[in-house]
């Protein structure tokens, strides 16, 4: 069964780090696309970072480029989003889940996780 699970969620101060982590059971991850998203209350699902399966080629948002880094480590079929410098405007649920291809529309993914909470108070 094809399933993501991700963790490392928390409550951060402005300008802190978390590092997310999206775990893959059921398939090897690095044969997939890999996205991570985030929605807040009351906005759209927004896509934020990916991760090609072909060359890892990563791709990023303007809102979190220069700040949030996406890495595999295929080892752990684990895919991470490192952040950093965080901005209460980041508080939303993140989740990550799977495609044949990188693009920024949730409707393209599969697999979804149940999320976890990013809360960064001001």
């Amino acid at each position: 069964q094809v399933q993501l699970v991700e963790s490392g969620g928390g409550l951060v101060q402005t300008g802190g780090s978390l590092r997310l982590s999206c775990a893959a059971s059921g398939f090897t991850l690095d044969a997939y696309a890999i996205g991570w998203f985030r929605q807040a209350p009351g906005k759209e699902r927004e896509g934020i970072s990916c991760i090609s399966n072909s060359d890892g080629t990563t791709y990023y948002a303007d809102s979190v480029k220069g700040r949030f880094t996406i890495f595999r480590d295929n080892a752990k079929n684990t895919v991470y989003l490192q952040m950093n410098s965080l901005k209460p405007e980041d508080t939303a649920v993140y989740l990550c889940a799977v495609a044949y291809i990188c693009t920024q529309v949730p409707g393209d993914f599969t697999s979804w996780g149940q999320g976890t909470q990013v809360t960064v108070s001001s």
